[in-house]
């Protein structure tokens, strides 16, 4: 609720920010995506999802093929915003102890001593998670969700804020484990990045040709213009986005008629339809409004629903996709005046 008087917001979590915090912290955000397109051209829709799932302490799901800079616009957007980023290059070797840590013993008699893993961060970047058995895909559940290991049965709270970004390639799928549907819907978002325009690439080139160093953003000239404090302020002043009682019957429509699709197997659950909420409020926020349209709700549906749904498997022989079934039931589904 907005006092007129002070012109504070009170979110429900009790804290307070200011209409001034929030238009700071929005600009701030707007820069991110600025300092970003120094060393990555286009993907303004991955970069905007990316800060989007920061807003509301949500994880992605990048997918694409090898060469078109997912790994440099992880740890570019590490670089806008100040924050600690760490890589895990997942392999069909990796242990889950060498995801989250482990208790060892200290030489000389020390006694037992928690050495926490690459985890204990703000962004962790796990490039080619579906290149790791389901055992270690599996230490990351608890992170993603209740954002804490837990190690010979002590647990240990993870940074904050922390977020996830997971890669993958859609392509060369010998020697994968494909995620499971239930470390799937962890993630906010499944975004695809796709190849460059002709445009793009031409700029790509000339930039590489003028000398950049595109795998250093901080020479790049990428500078910190966010960090925790305003990263606070935008996720209390999405809080404050209202959203219709017509645009929730809308959201909540498209999540139902993923379930009665006869394309579909397993449609959205209603942990899907929550993110599709909260993702809709930081698209809102990001836009400058202070409520949710139908438009929002469309923008995300597709990040946020694609990897939610299990297609029949004589379709997904025929070449149908997530994102066509998607596209259908968007357009079958009446939008609120």
């Amino acid at each position: 609720m907005t006092d007129a008087n002070d012109g504070r917001t009170t979110t429900s979590t009790g804290s307070t920010a200011t209409a001034g915090d929030a238009e700071t912290a929005r600009e701030a955000l707007v820069a991110v995506r600025d300092e970003i397109a120094k060393v990555i051209v286009g993907q303004d829709g991955v970069v905007t999802g990316l800060v989007t799932a920061l807003l509301v302490r949500g994880h992605v799901l990048l997918e694409g093929v090898p060469g078109v800079a997912k790994t440099l616009l992880v740890t570019t957007l590490a670089h806008s915003l100040d924050l600690r980023a760490t890589r895990v290059q997942f392999t069909p070797d990796l242990m889950p102890s060498d995801v989250t840590g482990q208790t060892i013993l200290e030489p000389g008699g020390g006694g037992f001593r928690f050495r926490e893993g690459p985890v204990f961060t703000n962004l962790l970047l796990a490039d080619e998670v579906n290149r790791t058995p389901p055992r270690t895909q599996a230490a990351l559940l608890e992170a993603m969700q209740e954002r804490q290991v837990s190690i010979d049965g002590t647990t240990h709270a993870l940074p904050e804020p922390f977020l996830v970004v997971a890669t993958q390639n859609p392509v060369e799928h010998e020697g994968t484990y494909p995620l499971p549907e239930a470390q799937l819907d962890r993630f906010l978002f499944k975004l695809l990045v796709p190849y460059p325009t002709r445009e793009q690439e031409r700029t790509i080139i000339t930039r590489q040709h003028a000398g950049l160093d595109a795998t250093d953003p901080q020479v790049a000239g990428v500078r910190a213009v966010a960090g925790a404090p305003e990263l606070a302020a935008a996720r209390a002043a999405v809080q404050t986005i209202q959203v219709g009682e017509e645009v929730r019957d809308y959201l909540v429509d498209i999540v139902r008629a993923t379930r009665e699709s006869p394309s579909v197997e397993l449609g959205v659950s209603p942990r899907g339809a929550t993110m599709l909420l909260h993702a809709s409020k930081a698209w809102a926020w990001l836009a400058g409004r202070s409520f949710v349209t139908p438009d929002e709700v469309k923008a995300v549906a597709k990040p946020t629903l694609r990897h939610r749904l299990h297609l029949r498997p004589e379709l997904e022989l025929e070449g149908a996709d997530a994102d066509g079934v998607l596209d259908g039931i968007l357009a079958a589904v009446p939008v609120p005046r």
